[in-house]
């Protein structure tokens, strides 16, 4: 594994450990624990979201880098799989939270632009992902299809 693909994958997993306490945080305000935040219906379904997005989008993340470094894919792809999973996994999840953090909100903050942002990103991620597979594929196949 290259060393920068096996630095941003150790970073990815750094961030488990915040979203299990998340995971905890969510737990207590959902079971009424933490009543005392006074937080509204549109703040815990934020919280929830932001919270499952998170953990779906790290494991995406780490499944992209071992496809990136197994497939051994090259040039500018590399940088944006990368840098570009990890980084939508944070401004998703980011973008639910931040834009819900305040007094009594009911509507989301300018912060939600976050969650829009993360989405291009994936997007940008992920076509340049299947790109780069397809593109390795075409050139380990020979002139008969057979894969060399």
């Amino acid at each position: 594994m290259k060393k920068s693909t096996r630095i941003t994958a150790g970073l990815t997993v750094l961030t488990l450990p915040t979203i299990e306490f998340g995971g905890y945080f969510l737990f207590n305000i959902l079971s009424g624990r933490e009543a005392e935040l006074g937080l509204t219906a549109f703040q815990e379904s934020m919280f929830r979201a932001g919270h499952a997005h998170a953990g779906v989008l790290v494991v995406l993340a780490l499944v992209a880098l071992i496809l990136l470094n197994a497939f051994n894919i090259k040039s500018w792809l590399y940088w944006v799989i990368c840098t570009g999973f990890p980084a939508a996994s944070v401004l998703i999840s980011a973008g639910f939270f931040l834009s819900a953090i305040g007094s009594q909100l009911t509507q989301p903050n300018a912060l939600i632009a976050l969650i829009h942002i993360g989405a291009a990103v994936l997007a940008a991620s992920s076509l340049a992902l299947a790109f780069g597979l397809l593109r390795t594929h075409a050139q380990s196949t020979d002139k008969n299809g057979v894969s060399q």
